[in-house]
């Protein structure tokens, strides 16, 4: 966990060590203790409905099928707080999803990853100092290249 601030605004880093399928029994305290109302709350987690490369910032909405975001709703008891996707793909037919986002990248998408890792923290830093609107103007309508 880190603390710092960005831009003068103060901002907490955690990276849960739960299982994915219960980090809302790691977010759930911490929203608890540092009193984060949900439009300051920032999940980032992998979408399989995106493809590789491509990033979308939303607010509120289902958990597409994602047990760590359901997780956190349930925890939470609300589904209104953002969320930063990074697109990873489809498994293959009859691949099962957890297989297939626990395999490693292959070669072709490693200097695509690369980039849009790089390209959430700008993300991220946009979406605390900038807002949600300049935001998701920005970062909803970008796929990445490994270029």
């Amino acid at each position: 966990m880190g603390h710092g601030r960005l831009d003068d605004k103060p901002v907490l880093l955690v990276l849960p060590l739960a299982w994915m399928n219960l980090s809302g029994e790691a977010v759930e305290p911490l929203v608890r203790e540092y009193a984060i109302a949900g439009d300051h709350l920032i999940v980032v987690h992998d979408d399989v409905d995106l493809p590789v490369g491509r990033l979308r910032i939303k607010f509120g909405g289902g958990t597409g099928g994602h047990n760590g975001v359901l997780s956190i709703v349930l925890a939470l008891d609300t589904e209104r707080f953002y969320r930063l996707k990074l697109g990873v793909g489809r498994p293959a037919p009859g691949q099962e999803t957890a297989d297939f986002v626990l395999a490693p990248f292959g070669a072709e998408e490693l200097p695509m990853m690369d980039t849009v890792m790089d390209q959430s923290v700008e993300a991220l830093e946009c979406l605390v100092v900038e807002g949600a609107t300049e935001a998701m103007n920005r970062f909803n309508r970008r796929a990445v290249s490994g270029d």
